[in-house]
């Protein structure tokens, strides 16, 4: 608007305050000025600051400790927060400390004569904008979430975990069957070192003080150092995030992870059969990781770590989903991929406790984690409609495929890898029990997808059997085509989770059978996979019969019916489930040829046989007799 005769002309401002324009610019009077000289001052005045305590100066000092480096015994010299944000205070306090140039001691190393910033606790957002801006690879959704890239390695890497052996370690389980792979401490510290080096070189290090396990009793307090945002982001998801209350009482971590997976082990190094090696010292109560950037490597660390400091306290780690009805009956869930462990714990009609490790005390069922880790691969919201509505704000997606344009992920799209994921809070689940935690569980379930299709869709444990099947932990893949014919893979790992567990597989199920015996729980195996003849004869069973399966475990209906038990197996499977065709329920009446459902039924308890040769000599403390008594409740083969 034009003003007329020299005056300056007034916009209605119906009583909110009054604007006019002078020499062409347009003032808002209804304020004070900001008082800002430069656009990197007013965004300054954006930032609320946080406040600055005595903690702070502790927790730089704690984190320093942690970063010392084993030949100098000391680490950088830290800085709370940005670089990008402090380059004044940087300068100066490398002025402050330029003596040291000109007067070494023994105890300086080059890494005190610079300045490492930590980034410590950062909130989801600041994780964004570090991700995105110094990260390549990482850009933010359609729906909210950051996708980044793992770089090489897009799936964990379990041939190059090695674990301390040492006067510690005795009762871990070493030797055939073991996923514990040894080292000596020695060359572990030759790989903390070269780690610490590596962190110590960079400008900024990304530091999380978060928790695992929900029980208060029991929980383990960890810290992250990572060199990146990605990394920090994930971390911060998957464990659980204190409060600022919590940080403030924090004190010294019962385990850290020196996360260096940009830089490469020594491949020359004793023990180090690749550039990629992920190291465990439970003396140390710390994990190295050199030459991978796969996020998982440090979720499934902890889990190990779990499986080892959990049992000594007689609390029972385990690999399972875990629910809870509105009545407060609690399920577990235990099954390798493709059995329908994420989709039949993941129920709109019970609460969500956790979807992969929990801890089974004296106070009941506990989530070992804050997040959950879910695949991705043909993710839909018809099929995975809590998975879909959680990946929003705050949610790491790894390896996807996206339009450039629209930034809308193709979840079918497995150029990258076949192993996307996607990392989110538990809260971003609707239906999540918040705190994670629940009673003693009612139903212990083990799902196997049986792609021999001798299984019954369900049948009743005794505790032998709950005992020897958890130990078994099987599923069948199908495996490749060849003349034309497809044939089931048997797939057996330990307590379903052999990769994590630490001690031997018969000490997790004696302490299963025992919490079930005294909490009263019932044991059930759930067969998701064939009936009516094995993969490429038969047909998959129907999640809608399984789903009425698994409701009939929660209601109590299976424990008021009767039951038969089948030949070889020794199952008891029952007569009737509601909802579910009772000549389904035995699976011999499915096969038209009886001859080779025998055959088949057979050739797999000969693999369940041969599988437990691994386990059948176990002879260790007070339960010295238990192999003999879980062996004895595998398949017999005399019909």
């Amino acid at each position: 608007m034009e003003a007329k005769d020299g005056q300056a002309s007034w916009l209605g401002t119906n009583g909110y305050g009054s604007r006019r324009e002078e020499d062409g610019v347009c003032h808002d009077d209804s304020a004070t000025p900001v008082r800002a000289n430069t656009v990197d001052e007013l965004h300054s005045l954006q930032r609320k600051p946080q406040v600055v305590e005595d903690r702070h100066r502790l927790q730089l000092q704690s984190i320093s400790a942690s970063l010392a480096s084993m030949t100098c015994g000391i680490g950088p010299k830290l800085i709370k927060g940005d670089p990008a944000r402090k380059k004044e205070m940087v300068g100066k306090a490398v002025t402050h400390h330029q003596h040291h140039i000109t007067v070494p001691t023994i105890t300086v190393s080059d890494s005190d004569l610079k300045f490492t910033h930590v980034l410590y606790n950062l909130s989801p957002s600041e994780l964004y904008e570090h991700a995105i801006k110094y990260e390549k690879g990482s850009f933010i959704t359609s729906s909210g979430a950051l996708a980044t890239l793992s770089g090489a390695k897009t799936g964990r890497s379990p041939r190059d975990k090695r674990v301390v052996k040492d006067e510690t370690t005795d009762d871990l389980w070493w030797g055939k069957g073991s996923p514990n792979i040894e080292m000596d401490e020695h060359t572990f510290l030759i790989n903390r070192e070269r780690a610490v080096d590596y962190l110590n070189s960079l400008d900024k290090v990304f530091v999380n003080d978060q928790f695992l396990n929900w029980d208060p009793n029991n929980r383990i307090k960890v810290r992250i150092i990572s060199a990146r945002a990605y990394h920090s982001l994930f971390m911060h998801n998957m464990c659980i995030r204190p409060t600022y209350e919590e940080l403030e009482n924090f004190g010294e971590p019962d385990f850290t992870i020196y996360n260096a997976g940009q830089f490469p082990c020594n491949r020359y190094t004793h023990y180090m059969t690749s550039s990629t090696s992920i190291d465990i010292n439970l003396k140390r109560r710390e994990m190295v990781i050199l030459g991978t950037q796969y996020a998982g490597e440090m979720k499934k660390g902890l889990f190990s770590v779990m499986h080892y400091l959990m049992p000594k306290k007689q609390i029972l780690s385990l690999h399972s989903g875990c629910n809870m009805g509105r009545g407060g009956d609690v399920a577990l869930f235990f099954g390798l991929s493709g059995t329908g462990k994420t989709t039949l714990s993941t129920d709109r009609n019970r609460i969500l406790i956790g979807d992969d490790e929990h801890c089974w005390s004296d106070n009941g069922i506990s989530n070992i984690e804050g997040g959950c880790y879910a695949k991705c691969i043909d993710l839909s919201q018809e099929k995975e409609p809590d998975i879909w509505d959680a990946i929003k704000f705050g949610t790491v997606l790894e390896n996807v495929v996206f339009d450039e344009h629209s930034r809308e992920v193709d979840y079918t799209e497995k150029s990258v890898t076949e192993n996307t994921r996607a990392a989110y809070p538990i809260e971003y689940i609707a239906n999540a029990k918040i705190p994670c935690v629940g009673p003693h569980p009612k139903n212990v379930i083990l799902l196997a997808c049986d792609a021999f299709g001798v299984l019954p869709p369900v049948s009743k444990l005794s505790h032998a059997q709950t005992m020897y099947h958890f130990i078994s932990g099987y599923t069948a893949l199908v495996a490749g085509t060849e003349d034309g014919i497809k044939e089931p893979q048997a797939t057996f790992s330990a307590c379903f989770g052999a990769a994590f567990i630490m001690l031997h597989p018969t000490r997790y199920a004696a302490m299963l059978a025992d919490k079930m015996k005294k909490h009263g729980a019932t044991g059930w195996l759930v067969n998701t996979g064939w009936i009516g003849g094995s993969y490429g004869v038969g047909e998959r069973i129907s999640l809608a019969y399984t789903r009425k399966i698994i409701d009939a475990i929660h209601s109590g209906e299976l424990l008021d019916t009767s039951y038969k038990k089948t030949d070889v197996f020794g199952l008891d499977i029952p007569r009737k489930v509601e909802g579910v065709p009772s000549e389904l329920l035995d699976p011999i009446n499915t096969w038209e040829d009886k001859d080779s459902y025998k055959l088949t039924l057979l050739k797999l308890a000969d693999l369940f046989k041969r599988n437990f040769k691994v386990f059948a000599d176990y002879k260790n403390g007070g339960v010295s007799d238990l192999a003999d008594e879980i062996a004895a409740a595998g398949p017999n083969f005399l019909f």
